[in-house]
């Protein structure tokens, strides 16, 4: 299911990225081994000891809609369908994490920005994963660390 996930977003993006981005991709999938399938994974838990770290970045890819429904606070907000105009508002020093509730929109989000040379992987447990390891205690802990 996830190679099947992978195809079909190079099918979507690889006819209208441009020539250096077709390089890095074809590089990226050409060294495509197991580490690679594991590097660019994230679970929240790991998620969220990075942007306590300062070392990664939560970007939720959803729709503008669910944003203002619901969402991490924490989070850049860049929807799907904007992330190509809005490359420059991401950080080039930490790694970026695309989230959605699941991880369909996260894994195109991802796929992208590496095609572009950027440092990305995907939140494997989706916000919903996310929202269950930021609850209680660990809300507030992580809270307190992140205006320290």
């Amino acid at each position: 299911m996830k190679q099947l996930i992978i195809a079909v977003t190079l099918l979507i993006f690889l006819p209208t990225i441009g020539l250096a981005s077709d390089k890095v991709l074809e590089s990226y999938i050409a060294n495509y081994d197991y580490d690679s399938r594991i590097e660019m994974k994230m679970s929240s838990k790991k998620l969220i000891d990075m942007v306590e770290d300062g070392k990664a970045v939560l970007v939720d890819i959803r729709f503008k809609e669910e944003h203002q429904t619901w969402g991490p606070t924490f989070a850049l907000q860049i929807p799907l369908n904007e992330l190509p105009d809005r490359l420059n508002e991401l950080p080039k020093d930490k790694i970026i994490v695309t989230a959605c509730p699941h991880k369909d929109r996260a894994i195109i989000a991802m796929s992208y920005l590496r095609s572009r040379g950027i440092k990305a992987r995907y939140l494997t447990d989706g916000l919903i994963g996310l929202a269950e390891n930021l609850r209680g205690d660990n809300a507030l802990y992580f809270q307190k660390a992140l205006s320290e």
